[in-house]
């Protein structure tokens, strides 16, 4: 195998990322591990424990949560000593069209992935000026830049996520912490399925036809670009939001 460059390393690097059990978050996990980062993989679902992986704790819980929020950081401090990078990827979905949403949808939505993003956010940048730094990288959509029908509460809440992160780059750059977000396209994650949309494969496929590169994404693509992003190669890279959309946002 081909060594890093120094730059990608991240040996003696401490993450957390959130919305670990399944699709981008599990692949992101996954791959700062072999990156030779330690990881506090978390979830709401147990299947979170299916990583097993040396140098890998994980934690089951609530991200909208204050003390699940506290706990996941404290368990990086504890076992590894320390926090480098934030991955806020743990999300809900919700297709509806505004005028059949409730306000308890909508609430549950922002809870999950919008206070969950602002506490985890929080706890971890404390930790992280106790050592000089760290990046954080969060993962919106293309719906926090394009309009999309029956997607309000989704797309509002991932409006929120991508202007949180901007505000952490702008407040605390000088100390050493890096912020920015990630906006997939359409990926190929069992979450479609969980929607309860119906004839979701084909679904999947149309949304492909609307990406120019003809496809949708694979969860291993998106963790690529946060691994980057999480990564010393990015160092000058804060308050921006990369599009890892195959091109939808082009057109």
């Amino acid at each position: 195998m081909t060594a890093l460059p120094h730059a990608w390393n991240l040996e003696s690097k401490v993450a957390i990322v959130t919305g670990a059990a399944r699709g981008i978050g599990r692949a992101t996990a996954e791959l700062l591990v072999r990156r030779g980062a330690r990881v506090v993989a978390t979830d709401l679902s147990d299947a979170v424990h299916e990583l097993r992986a040396d140098g890998c704790a994980t934690l089951t819980g609530d991200v909208a949560r204050e003390a699940v929020a506290c706990e996941t950081v404290a368990l990086a401090q504890d076992r590894f000593g320390r926090l480098d990078i934030l991955v806020n990827n743990a999300g809900r979905t919700l297709n509806r069209p505004l005028l059949e949403t409730s306000v308890e949808e909508f609430e549950a939505v922002l809870a999950t992935n919008v206070r969950g993003a602002f506490l985890h956010s929080r706890e971890a940048v404390r930790a992280m000026l106790a050592h000089g730094g760290g990046a954080i990288v969060s993962v919106a959509s293309i719906a926090s830049t394009v309009a999309m029908s029956d997607l309000a509460a989704y797309a509002a809440s991932k409006g929120a996520v991508a202007q949180l992160a901007k505000v952490i780059a702008v407040e605390y750059g000088t100390r050493g912490i890096r912020s920015n977000v990630v906006a997939p396209g359409v990926v190929e994650t069992d979450i479609l399925q969980s929607t309860g949309v119906e004839n979701s494969r084909a679904v999947l496929a149309s949304y492909g036809d609307a990406h120019p590169v003809g496809r949708v994404g694979q969860p291993q693509e998106i963790a690529e670009v946060i691994a980057f992003l999480a990564s010393p190669a990015s160092s000058f890279i804060t308050g921006a939001m990369v599009m890892a959309d195959g091109g939808y946002t082009a057109l």
